[in-house]
């Protein structure tokens, strides 16, 4: 009996060290130089050494894969909505949409099945593709509104405006939402002190803002130290409530 499991544990080790995979590789060649050709009826001419040279075409294994066209189960942030056919690398369409059954493969009946019905048109959820990536970025950042430490002022949504211009971003005015406290100054005491407010994205999509309040003043002798990277250190809120409401905006 003990012979027996012996054979054939050594049966099993041996047909495991023999599995072999197939690599599918091609290369496209030519010769470098053409042999002659030979009469009619005569015994082919020897080629010599050069011959055998060859020079590469085409590496398969390196070629650009043309790109994949799938449908959309649901909505994919940065790549479309519901129904829409999308083509894109074949990498990420495997990886990101194939693989978590977030799309299927292009076909008409995959068109008719997902496509999206009159209720689902009707309740819009999402303006674009592109609109909650912007608002991703608008709630990773802490924006530095900078505002005058010599002459009054009261805080306007075209302050905002400017201070997102300088960020990078832009924005109308109608789009955004102050606190519903007003906030005026100079006030040392608001310096570095941070408020909240919102910025409506195509009329539908909204983003929460966190802002920070920093003095400067025209003369250099009257300017505040200035903080480098401001943004990672920890601030005191400027009003009592933490950030407004989200509300629809006609923007």
């Amino acid at each position: 009996m003990l012979r027996n499991i012996c054979v054939t544990q050594l049966n099993l080790l041996k047909s495991a060290t023999s599995l072999q995979q197939q690599v599918r590789t091609t290369f496209i060649l030519k010769r470098k130089y053409e042999p002659l050709l030979h009469k009619t009826n005569e015994k082919p001419r020897r080629m010599r050494a050069k011959h055998f040279i060859y020079e590469l075409v085409e590496d398969t294994q390196v070629k650009k894969r043309p790109n994949m066209e799938v449908v959309l189960k649901t909505f994919v942030e940065g790549v479309g909505d519901k129904g829409d056919v999308v083509s894109m690398k074949p990498h990420f369409v495997y990886n990101k949409l194939l693989l978590p059954g977030l799309a299927a493969y292009k076909t008409p009946e995959n068109i008719a099945k997902y496509a999206k019905t009159e209720a689902e048109k009707s309740a819009v959820k999402h303006s674009s593709a592109y609109a909650q990536r912007t608002v991703n970025m608008l709630e990773s950042i802490v924006l530095a509104v900078i505002m005058n430490k010599d002459e009054p002022w009261v805080l306007e949504p075209w302050h905002i405006k400017a201070s997102l211009r300088k960020a990078g971003f832009h924005c109308k005015e109608d789009c955004i939402t102050l606190p519903k406290e007003r906030i005026e100054g100079p006030d040392l005491k608001k310096e570095s002190k941070d408020f909240y407010c919102i910025v409506t994205i195509n009329k539908l999509e909204q983003a929460t803002l966190k802002c920070r309040l920093h003095h400067w003043s025209t003369d250099p002798s009257e300017r505040l130290p200035y903080v480098l990277e401001h943004w990672k250190m920890t601030s005191e809120p400027l009003l009592d409530v933490s950030s407004p409401e989200k509300e629809t905006l006609n923007c």
